[in-house]
């Protein structure tokens, strides 16, 4: 690498780092890929799955099990994020803390429910362990500042340029969905120090912090407090998943960088679980970029698990969602991927043309058809993503 000085990558590094690395193979282009939201610890100890496994291999183990409908479809493992060139990926830890919990006879497996911080704490710390494993097996390498960040990507240019040259371990960016892991606002700093850099202050439902997805209520007390020691610290809010009035009064209360990971437009696809225009530009105000997610029930209105076939929905969906936050922000450079592939779901309930994590590639066909420039693509590829956290990442 060259143009560091002691401090952080600068800009035009990164340009330099990313490049024109879209490669040409017979009529495609294949470029590197940045995805913000992938909860692979999730998929690695809730849905028992080995990562290091190709897709085939996990989608055979699981022909018997119904505790859900992604059994069987898995879309994402490591070689396959190998085969599409997923170089960084912001890799969650998530688990839920709900203290008013109605415990079922059954637990299933893949739950994520827990009755207390204190275990969603220590469940969170297992996940995270499992990124560790897998960085020491040269699997992974956990990034935390932007000069890690830069020094991976650039390994990643390399090894494209010269198909001599061995893949990288999968760049990972460490993000909490949901903030129910953090038992209190002061232990902001422990999870700080382990590497945490985006944090999502709640999922589904509400906990001690946030209203969240199917819920309309505002921010507690303590998620208030919360939003003071992670902009102490410098960790990015991902808006993500913030109930309406949630996020207008996190956003009006934080100073810190903000980002949306996964996260679709209301425009399009009516639903609470869908950004407004509204927000949208309050987004773009903020300089976030916003990851355009691929789970169906987000894509199209009225979808229904089970029942609305697969077919129905395409990648041109998520073209589509990705050239309304163009025409919104006046710019492709707030938009990116945030893909949520295996959250919860499968290959069921992705868009068709999409059998796994690797045909992330082919939303560069449905953008060029479009009238979007290889830059652009590349920029929405990864250079979004890459710039933002350059930015916002600590230096060293």
């Amino acid at each position: 690498m060259r143009g560091w000085d002691g401090g952080s990558v600068g800009l035009w590094d990164f340009e330099w780092v990313c490049g024109d690395w879209g490669m040409i193979y017979g009529e495609t282009t294949v470029t590197l890929l940045f995805d913000a939201h992938l909860d692979l610890a999730w998929n690695a100890l809730s849905f028992d799955r080995d990562l290091t496994e190709s897709i085939d291999q996990i989608n055979a183990r699981e022909q018997l099990l119904t505790d859900s409908p992604a059994r069987g479809n898995a879309t994402v493992s490591l070689p396959e994020m190998r085969r599409g060139n997923v170089a960084v990926c912001l890799g969650t830890l998530i688990v839920h803390a709900r203290p008013d919990l109605v415990s079922r006879q059954v637990q299933q497996r893949i739950s994520l429910e827990y009755r207390s911080p204190e275990s969603a704490y220590a469940v969170a710390h297992g996940q995270l362990a499992y990124y560790r494993l897998l960085e020491q097996a040269g699997h992974l390498r956990l990034l935390s500042t932007a000069r890690d960040l830069a020094s991976h990507w650039g390994g990643w240019v390399s090894s494209l340029a010269d198909e001599n040259e061995k893949k990288q371990p999968i760049g990972l960016i460490l993000a909490m969905e949901g903030a129910d892991a953090i038992v209190a606002p002061s232990q902001v700093e422990e999870w700080f120090q382990l590497g945490l850099r985006a944090v999502n202050l709640v999922h589904y439902g509400h906990n001690q912090y946030a209203g969240g997805t199917g819920e309309t209520g505002p921010l507690t007390p303590l998620g208030v407090e919360l939003l003071g020691q992670l902009q102490r610290w410098g960790i990015i809010l991902d808006a993500t998943h913030l109930s309406d009035a949630s996020f207008f009064q996190a956003l009006d209360l934080f100073g810190g960088a903000v980002l949306a990971s996964h996260n679709n437009c209301r425009a399009l696809v009516p639903g609470q679980r869908q950004f407004s225009d509204e927000q949208l530009r309050l987004l773009i105000d903020r300089r976030a970029v916003i990851g355009v997610a691929l789970d169906n029930w987000m894509l199209i209105p009225k979808w229904q698990t089970g029942t609305t076939r697969r077919d129905q929905v395409t990648l041109d969906h998520v073209a589509d969602q990705i050239d309304h936050i163009c025409q919104l922000a006046g710019s492709h450079r707030q938009v990116a991927i945030g893909s949520d592939l295996d959250g919860g779901f499968g290959a069921e309930q992705s868009p068709s043309g999409l059998e796994t994590i690797a045909d992330l590639q082919k939303i560069g066909e449905r953008l060029q058809q479009r009238g979007y420039e290889p830059e652009k693509i590349q920029d929405i590829f990864h250079g979004n993503w890459l710039r933002f956290f350059n930015q916002h990442l600590p230096a060293s």
